[in-house]
């Protein structure tokens, strides 16, 4: 494996992780579980993306 190989595989695992912490503001920001949606984004990166954005902020408890 030559340092090239490794740089760039080294930034999509960065890009990753920041796609999936910018997921889980997201989802925080509509009221959602943001731990639940970070370990989908781990898997799923975009498509959760999507998801989330195509979700509607769920209404707030009064209480």
């Amino acid at each position: 494996m030559n340092i090239d190989t490794f740089l760039v595989s080294n930034q999509f695992f960065v890009g990753w992780g920041t796609l999936a912490l910018i997921n889980a503001g997201i989802a925080q920001g509509k009221g959602r579980s943001g731990l639940n949606w970070f370990f989908l984004s781990v898997f799923l990166g975009p498509l959760a993306t999507l998801a989330i954005v195509a979700m509607e902020k769920l209404p707030e408890i009064i209480e």
